[in-house]
């Protein structure tokens, strides 16, 4: 097949340069343009995204290659009982001709080694230095079953393809999952650098504080969704801006109406620390790598747990300052299970709950005032900054959104704007940088399956403990709660509550729980806030 696009390219390059060998003729120049043009031609095969489906190995500076003298990926020498002692590293150069070269030279005196002198127990590091001079080591990449990278981006196509397919067809969260396949998509484009991050190339490398800093090189800008990632994930920014718009498209009167129900919401939380225990398990059971290269188990733990509250925005924010490597996978876990909520949530209910407990009819809820819904969300925030003080930047943002959303009029445009417009923009952009963490040495691995049982699990627990809870309720309390709002407790908003009122309609067709199964359904939203501040406070903070 090589070449086959080898012959094509060069007879492109024949075309392309007769005028070209026109021009050198009548000048006098005797150099052979067309067959400088056709060598260049053929070689863009290597280029091409096919070649990049038949390559074998991830890219250099991900896996820190084998160092050569034309190193396109810096790294660096150094003595194996000292690899952060940097002894030597290639250094960029033009030579008589003008063209780049690599020249293997002393860190310290910045004097030139021959390379088939480097000295025995020399080790090489590579990786690549990022915009700022710091070093980024490269690691061993493994696909499921071993196979080849660019089969393993093959794959990756029609699994995003289906991501798409779900979205658009399906209808389960299209606004997510649309963008997120399509991110996947732009990931796995053999050679198209969507993802690569910015890097520096030529400069001196010095130790600062033990570490290899590279200074006065030239920075090469990374791939778009590189930018999208490190300005909104990496900050966390885009997470923030989404529950700005949730807390503005959100009603928490409900809730104020009969607040005991945030104890329901507060049950379906222990998902999360079901899936928690489940992967430290896994952890024990598979080593300590199996979340990856230098990933803690504990912090990967928390970000898988973090999925039985069905809160994509809360998931993404924990897991971009936990275990950012395995964001692709959570993410899409956790708006997977959020658009499966009416497969998958029926079934447990109705396992869990006689045809009797079904029926029960709850009173109406009380009106809620202006003054009570304008004074909870500060309330909450007070109580927040005042416990837990690491939930406060969810927290916060959920609050001031519903605060916009109830002040009325006067505020009329900023609740629009962020229940609109900048939500739309950021999900966007959120889920592209999202599916850019859909490249197959991140997610055709052992570790995505096992994320994928554990998420469900979560969801599946999260929703029994809800049901559960309610039912526990009816053992202590005057007034009758029906279960099934129970399992609107994971904050699977408001999808979550219109399944618990569609199953109850199957069994007493007057029988509408849908404001009271918003009560629960709103304070999970709080409770995996909450959780996630915890979490990361044990774990990161």
């Amino acid at each position: 097949m090589k070449k086959l696009l080898m012959a094509m390219l060069a007879a492109a390059g024949f075309a392309a340069a007769g005028a070209g060998e026109a021009a050198a003729a009548k000048g006098g120049d005797s150099a052979p343009a067309w067959k400088q043009t056709a060598e260049k031609a053929g070689g863009l095969v290597d280029d091409t995204g096919i070649m990049g489906f038949l390559r074998e190995n991830a890219p250099d500076w991900l896996t820190g290659a084998t160092e050569n003298e034309n190193c396109r990926y810096e790294g660096y020498y150094a003595a194996t009982n000292a690899p952060k002692a940097a002894l030597a590293y290639y250094r960029q150069e033009l030579d008589g001709d003008g063209k780049t070269v690599y020249t293997l030279v002393c860190a310290k005196t910045g004097a030139k080694i021959d390379k088939d002198k480097v000295p025995a127990g020399w080790e090489w590091h590579g990786g690549y230095f990022d915009e700022s001079g710091a070093f980024v080591p490269g690691h061993k990449v493994e696909t499921l079953f071993g196979m080849p990278y660019g089969v393993g981006q093959a794959i990756m196509i029609p699994v995003c393809l289906l991501l798409l397919y779900l979205a658009i067809v399906k209808g389960f969260e299209p606004l997510l999952l649309l963008p997120i396949g399509f991110g996947g998509l732009l990931a796995n484009c053999p050679l198209s650098g969507v993802t690569t991050p910015a890097m520096m190339h030529g400069g001196a490398i010095q130790i600062v504080a033990g570490l290899p800093v590279m200074a006065g090189g030239i920075v090469e800008p990374g791939g778009f969704l590189h930018y999208f990632f490190k300005f909104g994930i990496d900050t966390g920014v885009f997470p923030i801006m989404i529950f700005m718009g949730v807390g503005a498209m959100t009603d928490f009167g409900p809730l104020i109406a009969n607040p005991r129900m945030a104890i329901l919401g507060a049950a379906a939380q222990f998902g999360i620390f079901f899936a928690l225990f489940g992967a430290l398990g896994c952890a024990a059971l598979f080593g300590g790598d199996f979340f990856g290269p230098g990933v803690d188990p504990l912090k990967a733990a928390a970000s898988i747990g973090i999925i039985g509250g069905a809160d994509g925005p809360t998931a993404i924010w924990l897991t971009s300052r936990l275990a950012p490597d395995l964001l692709g996978a959570i993410a899409v876990a956790a708006y997977s299970y959020m658009a499966l909520v009416p497969i998958i949530q029926p079934p447990i209910m109705k396992l869990l709950t006689t045809e009797k407990e079904r029926k029960i009819r709850m009173p109406q809820l009380r009106s809620v005032t202006k003054i009570e819904k304008i004074c909870f969300p500060l309330i909450v925030l007070l109580l927040c900054a005042f416990l837990l003080p690491s939930a406060v930047p969810l927290i916060g943002a959920l609050m001031v959104g519903n605060l916009a959303k109830e002040v009325g009029p006067s505020v009329a445009r900023i609740a629009d704007t962020m229940s609109n417009a900048l939500c739309n923009i950021v999900t966007i952009m959120l889920g592209l940088s999202v599916g850019s963490k859909l490249a197959c040495e991140k997610f055709l691995s052992g570790t995505t399956l096992a994320i994928l049982a554990l998420g469900l699990c979560a969801f599946c627990v999260g929703t029994a403990a809800g049901v559960l809870m309610a039912k526990l309720m009816n053992l202590f309390g005057k007034s009758k709660v029906n279960p099934l709002i129970g399992s609107a407790g994971v904050s699977a908003v408001p999808m979550a509550a219109r399944v618990s009122n569609k199953v109850g309609l199957e069994y007493d067709k007057g029988n509408f729980i849908l404001m009271q199964a918003m009560g629960p359904n709103v304070s999970g939203v709080i409770g995996s806030a909450v959780v996630a501040g915890v979490l990361y406070k044990l774990c990161g903070g």
